[in-house]
């Protein structure tokens, strides 16, 4: 097994996935974990063999949210954050088409990684949810984009679960899946993004890091 906590495949038909490995702690997003997650996007968007990035978790979750053990450590408060606000930023602004493969349930910091993906494609066994909200603030800006004020409100100040089924009928999910059949139908997509020339996947995602209804560039101001 290995101990990296971001397992990386070569470019294959300009095609990159990125596997969340902590299934022991439900991948969970710690310190370590999103600095090298960090890492491998900005390596991964000025590789001109790469066309689309896609990110999953290992195990049957794809991610419970950041790791609260170390909100727990006064000591680690500057990294934490820090590390944090570097994380969110670099997700929102890869230049790439960005495809989370959401294997199971997406939760807190998870749902912001889904939400801040570009497409999201889902096992019939993800949930989402923003359990947070009963004791610290909620990253509301990247979930605002995709579905919406009215929405976007309910489901970060009610936490409330939405089911895969649910989570495609709200359009916050592109397609719902059985789990064993989740890889292909990623490579669905990535096969149809692969159709356009990267310089073009370039342009038409500035366009829409421009467009996107997120400001600030410090986690607790999305």
């Amino acid at each position: 097994m290995s101990d990296r906590l971001v397992l990386r495949t070569a470019p294959e038909d300009g095609v990159v996935t990125l596997t969340l490995n902590r299934a022991e702690k439900k991948n969970a997003l710690s310190i370590a974990l999103r600095d090298e997650l960090s890492d491998a996007l900005d390596d991964l968007g000025g590789d001109e063999a790469v066309k689309t990035v896609v990110v999953t978790g290992a195990g049957d979750v794809f991610s419970a949210g950041f790791d609260l053990r170390e909100f727990q450590q006064p000591e680690l408060a500057d990294q934490l954050w820090a590390s944090s606000d570097r994380f969110h930023a670099t997700v929102l602004q890869f230049p790439l088409p960005l495809i989370a493969a959401v294997n199971g349930p997406a939760i807190a910091g998870g749902f912001d990684l889904a939400v801040m993906s570009d497409l999201r494609v889902a096992a019939d066994t993800a949930r989402f949810s923003h359990p947070e909200i009963e004791f610290g603030d909620v990253v509301y800006g990247p979930l605002h984009d995709i579905v919406g004020g009215g929405l976007a409100r309910e489901l970060c100040f009610t936490g409330r679960v939405v089911e895969a089924q649910e989570a495609k009928t709200l359009g916050l999910v592109s397609s719902v899946v059985p789990v064993d059949e989740l890889a292909g139908e990623v490579t669905r997509f990535t096969d149809l993004i692969g159709r356009a020339p990267r310089d073009v996947l370039l342009r038409t995602k500035a366009k829409a890091i421009r467009r996107a209804a997120v400001v600030g560039d410090k986690t607790l101001d999305l």
